[in-house]
Parts: structure tokens; sequence; C-alpha cells
């Protein structure tokens, strides 16, 4: 698949700050609205095999913060399969706290780490662990007159305040930068709440994530598939959003799909991160494969066709999916959610996916997208540990 021209703007742009977060998710957006096909939905027949259920679709409007959207509807989820009544989590929350931290640690690499509004399925478990959560009505984020996140701004502003704090001006750094830091993020998001009332009773984030969500961080675990490591250890995950260089489990190709299919048939959702730019990724058709031709090398026919019922695809290979890691041809510019599994006309499966970009698709906000574009492009996957079968737990040690 040859997308290079796309992948060139985005590799680029994903290492810049500020704004660079807000642009590249636009971007990326706008770059798919001409990956469909026009009777797709009429060639598709989807029938459902499992459907775990989820809270109603969101958009994240112009933000780069996809991973906090999956990740919370994952979290609500989770309280799904708890027997809870779910709650729909702040995804801003998760982001301002990561927005703050993601700063410090900016400061402390002395600026050679990314900023931007990007991150990594972890970050929220890492912010529900140390900060707790709130009820999307108790922080929106959207605190200056908006009915959606429009973060660039923001994203301006707080890069310029921490281009001059590793500047270091004084010399010394004062205790007062991460105050200044923070206000300039709470102007635009609002203030977090110490306290709030949720049905009547008053919280606290954390008593909130205690005691209402009740789910346990420790028991998630986050993993990946590279050929440049060793197998069921933890690795680094060298993605540009990875600013808390946090580590995954490395797996076998096979091992993420078959970690994937276990969870879902003993009822865990899991939340995905992957790369969507490709010219077989139809967000309009709310379909994903992988192509058995380059696009350039596709007649125009073929192209028209690209998304009017199933299509074949090539064997991936653990060094097909490497190459395509280490050329930035799979990049980490989104994250979903995977609530089930389908079957089109032909037997073949598919996930079914949830996305972030609202209701505006074909199949309302949800996606079928078949294992071999999960095992291509997948960059990390994040699962209760109960849901991993019991020999790869066995060799994780989880």
């Amino acid at each position: 698949m040859n997308t290079f021209s796309f992948k060139s703007v985005f590799a680029a742009s994903i290492f810049l700050a500020g704004t660079a977060g807000c642009f590249a998710q636009d971007i990326l957006v706008n770059s798919l609205k001409l990956n469909a096909s026009d009777k797709s939905k009429e060639n598709f027949k989807f029938t459902e095999v499992i459907n775990l259920g989820t809270t109603s679709v969101k958009s994240q409007g112009s933000s780069g913060t996809c991973w906090s959207y999956s990740t919370n509807s994952f979290l609500e989820s989770e309280m799904i399969r708890l027997g809870k009544q779910p709650v729909e989590l702040s995804q801003i929350y998760s982001a301002r706290n990561v927005y703050v931290e993601k700063g410090i640690n900016y400061v402390r690499m002395h600026g050679a780490i990314t900023l931007g509004d990007g991150g990594a399925l972890h970050d929220v478990i890492n912010m529900y662990k140390k900060y707790g959560t709130v009820p999307r009505e108790v922080y929106t984020g959207l605190n200056y007159g908006t009915d959606k996140n429009k973060f660039a701004e923001m994203s301006s502003l707080i890069e310029g305040v921490l281009a001059a704090v590793v500047k270091n001006p004084n010399g010394e750094l004062t205790p007062n930068w991460q105050k200044a830091y923070s206000a300039v993020i709470d102007s635009y998001l609002g203030k977090v709440p110490d306290n709030f009332t949720y049905k009547g009773k008053s919280y606290t984030p954390q008593s909130f994530a205690k005691e209402v969500v009740g789910i346990n961080p420790d028991e998630y675990v986050e993993m990946s598939s590279f050929t440049n490591a060793p197998y069921y250890q933890k690795t680094t995950m060298m993605v540009p959003d990875n600013w808390s260089l946090d580590q995954v489990y490395n797996v076998k190709l096979n091992d993420m799909t078959d970690v994937i299919d276990n969870a879902l048939k003993k009822g865990y959702t899991v939340a995905w991160a992957t790369d969507v730019s490709e010219k077989s990724f139809s967000w309009k058709n709310g379909v994903a494969y992988v192509a058995t031709k380059k696009f350039d090398d596709m007649t125009a026919e073929e192209k028209a066709d690209m998304f009017n019922g199933p299509k074949a695809e090539p064997e991936i290979t653990p060094e097909m999916r490497q190459a395509a890691f280490d050329n930035y041809t799979t990049t980490d510019d989104h994250g979903m959610h995977i609530i089930g599994l389908a079957k089109d006309q032909t037997g073949k499966e598919y996930y079914i996916v949830k996305n972030s970009w609202g209701e505006t698709n074909d199949y309302k906000g949800f996606l079928f997208v078949t294992k071999n574009f999960v095992k291509y492009k997948t960059t990390a996957l994040l699962v209760n540990k109960g849901g991993i079968p019991a020999e790869i737990a066995k060799k994780l040690g989880v």
C-alpha cells in the first residue's frame, strides 16, 4: 500500500509540539474522506457473533485525544462486565492530567520529547491510578463556549509556556512554573473539582474511581508485537506518543488476535491503538482490511470497488508487520475500542470497533475490521489480564 505522501506529512507532524496533535488529527480524518465506495453497505452482510455492548459513541472533535476516548470507553465497558451501571467518564479529565504530567516530563527531558495532544492507551490507566476519575458531566473540558473540543489555541499556548521554562532564563527553575502551566490548561479546560456530587453523594475523583467505577488499574496489560525485541518480555514502545516511555509486553503476531478472541469470548472488550491511514481503511463505509495490491497499482475500477463487498487479503507475516513499523507506513495515529466479533457473508471474521469521530459513517460510529488488518496495523492492545489465554498469560508472567 502506497500512502507515502500522507505518511510523510503525518510522520513529520507527530514529532512537532503544540498544535501538531490537533492538526494531525484533522489531517488524518480529512485524508480518509475519499476512502469509500458507493454501494458498500448493501454489499457487505455482517452477522454479529459477539457484541459486548458499550456506552454511546462520542466525538473527540478537533483534538488528538482518541487514546483517552477509546480507553475511557473501554473502562465504561469494564463496568458493564462487572455488572455495574456504566458511567460515561470524562475523557478530558484523563487528557488534562496527561497534559500536566507530559509538561513535567518535557521539562525534565529539556524539551527532547513529544508534546501535543497525542497519548497512549496506558496513559488513561496511569492517570486513573494517580488521579482517579470523574463523570463526563462533571468535567467536559468545554470551558469557553464551544460544544466540541477545539484545542489548537491551548496547545500553542502551553507549548510557549514550556519553551520558556526549558530556556531557564533565571538560571534555576522556580517552583511556580508548574502552577503557571496548569493555570493555562485550566483556563481552557476548566479547573478540576476537588469534590463533586453524583447521584446525591459527594465524591473526590479518587473516591469516585474506587467506589463507583471500581476497577483495579493493576489488572490491565498492554502488549504489541515486534521482531526486534524478545518475545514474552517487556519492551519500550518506540512510538512518538509514548511520552512516558512505558513498556509493553512483546507477543507473537498471532498472539494478538488470539488474545482479542479469547477476551471477547470471556466477556472482556479490548482497547486498540492502530494505524488507520491506509487506503483500505474506510471510515465512511465502516470497513477496514488489507489490500492485496498497492493503491497506485490498482485500476480505476478496482479503486472504486475497494469497499463494495468482501475482498481477498494477503497473509500477514511478522517481517511484513515489522517493516511497515520501521518505514513509517505503520504509525501510532489512532485509538479505538474493540467490542465484538462479526462475520461477513463469506464467513470471514471482523472485529466490531467503536470509534470516537461521532456517528458520521454508515454504521453510526462503528466499524468492521478484519483480523489481518489488526495483525498488520496494531501498535498496541490493552486488555484485562483475565481475558488473556492461560498459555500466553503464563509466558508473560501475569
